[in-house]
């Protein structure tokens, strides 16, 4: 499939879906049904990922959230509630500091590290993305068996079986065709991942899976915690790993929907 830079659907008030890095819009796809009964579901594809738009000029913390926005405006959207995976969490965050959304539901949200253990993911992700680029011609051969899923997967999920193996393909595909992955993985090492959290009015559900191997709970979390957001609805998932939408995604559907009813 080629990747594309949005995925619209459902009717209702606007929801608004972000991945995480080096992810698409389509890791929200096995939650996409249950939102879209209640929600006009916008799930996007950020800049500088396969198929999302480019980042023009320099690579600053504002080019995501700015390229949302832009994004937001051209379909008519004010104001939204926001879901986002990692990445993507920090990204609505820092939209909800902007004044644009109605509620926030994070899962895993990067930034929330007190130490510099997160450049440790950083490589880590580097090497993903150069892997994957070696991968991406036998993608559909690898997630044929029960072994390449597992494989595919261990990073991001603790479940794995019920995830289509062609959706795995195109992630896969997807990490190969994030052609900025160098330029934003250099910019994420010297970065503040500074974030307005006084300006955020809206409510905020921080959700973690307990088993998360690529920020690690507790630990990724010490400034959402302690500093940002104490006082978020905070909820733990045993078990569920990095991305609770493929992990668990009925739950994590469920997770969103109780929270954007308000």
């Amino acid at each position: 499939m080629r990747a594309t830079a949005s995925h619209r659907v459902g009717s209702g008030p606007p929801l608004v879906l972000l991945h995480g890095f080096l992810d698409t819009w389509r890791t929200w796809e096995l939650a996409l049904p249950a939102l879209a009964r209640r929600h006009d579901v916008l799930a996007l594809t950020l800049a500088g990922h396969a198929g999302g738009p480019p980042i023009e000029g320099e690579l600053s913390e504002a080019a995501l959230p700015d390229a949302v926005e832009t994004t937001l405006d051209d379909a008519g959207i004010e104001r939204a509630h926001f879901a986002g995976n990692s990445l993507g969490g920090f990204v609505a965050l820092q939209l909800a500091a902007r004044g644009r959304a109605e509620s926030v539901v994070a899962l895993a949200p990067a930034g929330g590290w007190n130490d510099d253990s997160y450049l440790a993911t950083l490589d880590l992700q580097a090497a993903l993305a150069e892997q994957a680029r070696n991968l991406a011609p036998y993608a559909d051969a690898i997630v044929a068996t029960p072994e390449g899923r597992r494989r595919a997967t261990q990073l991001i999920t603790t479940n794995y079986e019920h995830i289509p193996p062609e959706l795995l393909a195109d992630q896969l595909r997807g990490v190969a065709g994030c052609t900025d992955a160098a330029r934003m993985i250099e910019s994420a090492r010297t970065a503040d991942w500074a974030l307005d959290a006084e300006r955020i009015t809206c409510p905020v559900r921080i959700v973690w899976g307990t088993d998360d191997k690529l920020l690690p709970w507790p630990s990724a979390a010490v400034r959402y915690r302690t500093e940002w957001l104490p006082h978020a609805d905070w909820v733990e998932l045993d078990g569920v790993g990095h991305c609770p939408q493929l992990d668990v995604p009925l739950e994590t559907a469920q997770l969103i929907l109780g929270f954007t009813a308000g």
